[in-house]
């Protein structure tokens, strides 16, 4: 990498240890000297590094007057998130009527934040006890939004989930 170097001068007054100003004496003045260093831009490309990225597609709970789900669609950097942060970040429903007045806040322990893996499975973390334990009757696809981590930190891709499923019909 270039590099410019400087050397800097700078004056000060010697100090006057009387306490008093005297406006009449010729002011000496005492240079200092400092280097200074300073990284030139080049035209060669430096290697940023970039993280995997996660396309999120959400997929609505109720088709609308057309018959089509809409889809909301977020980009997240892989194993920084949970989805229901994800959700909640970007304004997407979450919770049922229930889940919206009795929801645990992220713990893992109310079992609201239902949510369905509809693709990209492999890119979100394993199952944690707190789904074992609350999605035990449910399909294998359903997780619970606040116990599910997108991405690992080295993958990318995209997963579709389809938000409350209970209310598919």
């Amino acid at each position: 990498m270039a590099t410019l170097n400087f050397t800097l001068m700078t004056f000060r007054q010697p100090p006057d240890f009387t306490g008093k100003k005297n406006w009449q004496k010729p002011i000496t003045l005492h240079p200092q000297k400092r280097q200074l260093t300073l990284p030139l831009a080049t035209n060669s490309p430096q290697p940023v590094e970039q993280k995997p990225i996660i396309e999120l597609e959400f997929i609505g709970p109720k088709a609308g007057g057309d018959g089509k789900y809409p889809v909301d669609r977020v980009t997240e950097s892989s194993g920084e998130k949970v989805l229901r942060s994800i959700m909640e970040d970007n304004k997407l429903e979450l919770y049922a009527a229930y889940g919206k007045l009795m929801n645990c806040g992220g713990g893992g322990s109310c079992g609201t934040c239902i949510v369905e893996v509809i693709d990209g499975k492999d890119l979100l973390s394993e199952r944690t006890n707190a789904e074992l334990k609350y999605l035990k009757k449910k399909p294998e696809s359903w997780r619970l939004a606040c116990q599910t981590i997108v991405g690992n930190k080295e993958n990318s891709g995209k997963v579709v989930i389809q938000r409350l499923p209970q209310w598919k019909k």
